[in-house]
Parts: structure tokens; C-alpha cells; sequence
């Protein structure tokens, strides 16, 4: 069970510029990679050419994202993978197997948690068929899911945020607490993705689509944030490190929040000018691989499937 005791971590940090500039230099340091200055706003991960072949690359890359967000919250609330609900996995590259504990599924205590998380559990699913679908009627192969890891990747997430101490563990499915900082990793990651790859997909119908699932994430992020909030200033703290380990990882500026700022609820993470934040594919790596500059790790220890990867 994951414990989240005030001792374990500390006090919201007072300076997340400071602790956020230290945590990417160790990052650096540790993944032997270059500056991150160099990422810009919009830039795509790998040259993929225009036009259609771009929007099937960036659909596939969203593929890869869903297809990790799908499964966690399947084991979660179910116990099985998609598989089990009659989700293809084959595809385009390596089909992966994905890495979890025995018996995950999350001990819900609260109907409200419980019935979120089924419902998540439901749309992230639909996500995969849906985006399944719409690669195949447009000619294009999907990816296979790629290796996903739901367990050592949690406890390196925690350790490099600080959450937890070399030799612990963060396990998302020991409690329905658990579950939702482990989901709190998620959902913001998954609005910035979406808002980001849009600027690229020129295809009006794709630009659609992607614009309804962005606002399905956003909804679901939203309520995650709230419930965090709602558990009080523990989970706020752990969410606060979340949140700079994120940004610390993804670039050089400055584009996460928690769910406090300046000791005011901020349930809506966004710009001066009230408008969400965008991330490119390479931030979006950045995150998922636990390193900047990386080709896999993290969630997907043999990294992601298609063309960007």
C-alpha cells in the first residue's frame, strides 16, 4: 500500500522553479543527454513528412499513448488487460506484453471512485477501437501496442519525484488512492499531447475527432484533479512533485501545475491567457520514457511503435 504520510513528503515545495531546474539537471546527468533548450513549441519528434502521412503518424502516435492509458485503467477496474474486452493489439512493429503485478485490481472502498474509474476505464478503451478503426478505413496500418510496464515505472516515476525513498515502492493498484495519483500521472499528459498534435493533422475529419477526444481527456483530468484536491494537502503535496517531475523531464520552460498555486485551488492548469497548455511529441517522449532525449524506458520499456518514437 502506498503510504502517504506527511513525513514521507514533506511539505509542498515553496520554490518549483528551483527543485524543477535541479531534478532535469540530474536527469541529464543520468541519461547522459544534451541540453533540452533546444525542444521547441510544435517541433514533431522524428521528420515524418505532410499530409497524410503525417496525421496517420501522429494517430498512431496518440495509439501508443491510448493503448497505455487503456490498459491501466482496465487492470485497474477489471483485473484483465483490453485484450480481455476484445481489443486487438497486433498491428504495425512489435506487439509487447504488459509487465504487472498479480491480482491488480484496485480494492475500490468509494462507489464515486469506483464508478469514475469504470468509466475512464470505458472511454480509454473506446479511444483504441476508435482510433483502431479510423487508421484502418484510412489505409493505414495501426501500431501494435507496444511493451508497457505498470509496475517498476510507478516506483521510478515516485523515486525520481521524490515521493518515495530508494528501496520503496509506489503501487497505483494497492488502494483507490493510490489509483488516483497514479492516474493524476496520466490525464494532464494526455490533454497537452492532443492540444499539441493538432497543429500538425490536416485532415479537417481527423482534426475533429482528435479535438473530441482531447475534451474527453480534459473532462476526465479535470475530475482527477478535483478528486486530488478534495483528498487534502498530502495528496496535494504528491501531486505538486508530480507535477515538477513532469515539467522537468519535458523541457526547459515551465508548463506544468499542480492542483495549488500560490495556496489557491488550481483545478484548471493553464497560460496567463486562460488556454491550455500544448506539448510537442518530443516532451511527450520525455515523460512517458522517465528521461529526456530517450528511445524508450519508463512506460514503455522498449519504446513506442510507429513512425514517431
Amino acid at each position: 500500500m502506498f503510504d502517504l504520510n506527511e513525513n514521507l513528503i514533506g511539505k509542498v515545495l515553496k520554490s518549483r522553479r528551483t527543485r524543477r531546474s535541479a531534478m532535469r539537471n540530474m536527469l541529464l546527468a543520468a541519461a547522459g543527454a544534451g541540453t533540452l533548450g533546444s525542444l521547441t513549441r510544435g517541433v514533431q519528434a522524428q521528420a515524418v513528412g505532410s499530409g497524410a502521412g503525417l496525421d496517420a503518424a501522429v494517430l498512431n502516435f496518440a495509439l501508443n499513448l491510448e493503448y497505455l492509458e487503456a490498459e491501466f485503467y482496465s487492470y485497474a477496474t477489471t483485473g484483465a488487460g483490453i485484450e480481455s474486452q476484445g481489443v486487438a493489439v497486433n498491428g504495425a512493429g512489435t506487439a509487447g506484453t504488459v509487465t504487472i503485478k498479480s491480482n491488480p485490481k484496485v480494492p475500490f472502498s468509494n462507489p464515486l471512485y469506483m464508478g469514475f474509474a469504470e468509466e475512464l476505464t470505458g472511454d480509454e478503451v473506446a479511444h483504441v477501437k476508435f482510433l483502431r478503426t479510423a487508421l484502418t478505413a484510412a489505409g493505414v496500418q495501426p501500431v501494435a501496442r507496444p511493451a508497457i510496464n505498470l509496475m517498476d515505472s510507478f516506483t521510478a516515476a515516485a523515486q525520481a519525484a521524490g515521493i518515495i525513498q530508494a528501496g520503496q515502492t509506489f503501487d497505483p493498484f494497492a488502494d483507490e488512492s493510490s489509483f488516483l495519483l497514479g492516474a493524476f500521472i496520466f490525464e494532464d499528459v494526455g490533454v497537452t499531447a492532443y492540444k499539441g498534435g493538432s497543429r500538425l493533422l490536416t485532415n479537417k475529419d481527423f482534426l475533429e475527432n482528435a479535438a473530441g477526444i482531447l475534451a474527453a481527456e480534459a473532462y476526465h483530468a479535470g475530475v482527477i484533479r478535483t478528486l486530488v484536491y478534495q483528498a487534502g494537502a498530502t495528496a496535494q503535496g504528491i501531486a505538486q512533485k508530480i507535477s515538477d517531475l513532469r515539467d522537468a523531464v519535458d523541457g526547459a520552460d515551465d508548463r506544468d501545475q499542480g492542483v495549488v498555486i500560490n495556496d489557491k485551488v488550481n483545478l484548471v492548469p493553464t497560460d496567463a491567457n486562460g488556454v491550455a497548455f500544448s506539448r510537442n511529441t518530443r516532451q511527450i517522449l520525455n515523460i512517458v520514457y522517465l528521461a529526456p532525449d530517450a528511445s524508450s524506458g519508463g512506460f514503455f520499456p522498449s519504446g513506442l511503435n510507429g513512425e514517431i518514437h
